[in-house]
């Protein structure tokens, strides 16, 4: 209880180190000395660090691309927990009931852009660091806190802290949710083409993102091919069709969803052309339908393309068709995989080319990760499910998942919090908040973990 209380008490100061943090408009920006990812982003670390200095700890700015808080007491054999969270933000977006970087206050939440992603709970695991020094809890082995300013555009912040400092043996990020994240799955992002000559379609344009189901796509058509078109799509619940001018434009409406979850989509980009393939349209046809047996409307799970992996851990390969668009006489198209740790980038590579390969289509880039594994029997796994099992009081399980956390390409590193199944917290979006009892609760988890892992044997229980 004298954790909790003291934690409680410095609510105050908590927030308000979040509402200057949130001040920040930490999106990328342009570079300049000493700023890598813009002045915003600076400022942002330079409020966190200064603070992090004033409450007594060690600070290290990392060439303005990370910056590194420590607590080494002089007992301590050395650090031994990393606890790395980012200050940098998505763009504030359209559709905010109230100011998207300034800290607003209602119903019992905090509303701002990053209060949960990331900054809130990096100034959760600031206050639990400082709780645990001022009430002379004796750690054996030390803590460093990793603040960076990149995560949102690739974590080159990380791949930059790495050609300077090590990362400590466990590392866990607040950046998803509990109980606690220890697989994700490898991802790979795929460009490809194949040949589409002139004909009755003058365009087909779908998607925005790569990584996320396409809830639109459009189809241009030529006048004199028109009247045709419109009757064969014309009862398609999907499909709206409008005159302009002498073309007619195919509208599909689809649903959006994460590249990650695409089962809860519908994707306008295969829906499209799935309508489009019932339709002769000569030469066009070729293409369209290699594409609708590639990649069937309704599916996800690649195996059309011979990818229906899946093992028990990471559960089963997702793939999206997620933009196309007509250019120069071919279709050129973009696709994003998850794939489960049973696999590989090569053999994902291997298998689409030899699905491609009947239908003379190019590869022109293939990028991505390999999955990202922590043993459930690790200590820090099993420490970490301890500490959320003896605060929330009900069992705790690893989680598996399709998307990538702060700590994908960090060996042994897991995702614990701030989230909590059921609760969207709209991060990305309009309105992100954070519940004003969780900014502290997560405060209180953090330090117990900081205990139950580096701390003296008589001090962790």
């Amino acid at each position: 209880m004298e954790l909790e209380k003291f934690i409680d008490g410095c609510r105050g100061e908590m927030t308000a180190l979040l509402s200057e943090l949130v001040k920040c408009k930490s999106v990328r920006a342009e570079q300049g000395s000493g700023m890598p990812f813009g002045k915003e982003a600076k400022r942002a670390l330079d409020v966190m660090l200064s603070k992090a200095e004033e409450l007594g700890f060690s600070v290290k700015n990392v060439d303005g691309y990370c910056g590194c808080v420590d607590y080494l007491p002089d007992e301590a054999d050395g650090i031994k927990l990393g606890i790395l969270a980012h200050l940098d933000v998505v763009p504030e977006g359209e559709g905010w009931t109230m100011p998207a970087f300034e800290l607003s206050e209602k119903d019992g939440k905090f509303y701002g852009r990053g209060v949960t992603d990331d900054k809130g709970p990096a100034v959760a695991a600031l206050y639990a660091l400082y709780a645990v020094k001022s009430l002379g809890i004796k750690l054996k082995s030390g803590v460093r806190l990793i603040f960076g300013t990149d995560e949102e555009n690739g974590s080159s912040d990380i791949e930059y802290y790495l050609t300077k400092e090590k990362m400590p043996p466990m590392t866990f990020t607040p950046d998803a949710q509990y109980p606690l994240i220890n697989c994700e799955k490898g991802m790979v992002r795929v460009e490809f083409s194949l040949p589409f000559p002139s004909g009755a379609i003058k365009s087909i344009s779908g998607g925005q993102v790569i990584n996320a189901v396409p809830s639109s796509a459009r189809a241009v058509v030529n006048a004199e091919f028109s009247e045709k078109i419109k009757a064969a799509v014309s009862e398609h619940k999907n499909i709206v069709t409008e005159q302009q001018g002498d073309e007619l434009v195919i509208n599909f409406n689809g649903i959006s969803a994460h590249a990650s979850t695409p089962e809860g989509g519908i994707n306008a980009v295969t829906g499209l052309l799935n309508a489009l393939s019932k339709i002769d349209l000569s030469g066009q046809n070729e293409a369209i339908n290699a594409l609708c047996k590639l990649f069937p409307f309704g599916e996800t799970n690649g195996a059309s393309l011979r990818l229906d992996i899946c093992d028990e851990i990471s559960g089963g390969l997702t793939e999206v068709l997620s933009i196309i668009e007509t250019k120069d006489e071919q279709l050129c198209c973009k696709m994003d995989i998850r794939f489960p740790i049973c696999s590989s980038k090569q053999q994902i590579h291997e298998r689409l080319s030899a699905a491609f390969e009947p239908y003379g289509i190019s590869i022109i880039s293939y990028t991505g990760v390999e999955p990202h594994y922590t043993d459930s029997d690790s200590e820090l796994v099993k420490a970490l499910l301890s500490v959320y099992e003896e605060f929330y009081g009900k069992k705790a399980e690893c989680i598996a998942i399709g998307g990538g956390t702060y700590v994908h390409e960090i060996d042994g590193g897991v995702a614990f919090g701030p989230e909590h199944d059921g609760t969207d917290y709209k991060i990305h979006g309009a309105d992100e908040f954070l519940p004003i009892n969780e900014f502290t609760e997560n405060a209180v988890i953090f330090a117990k973990s900081m205990i139950k892992l580096c701390a003296q044997e008589e001090d962790s229980q």
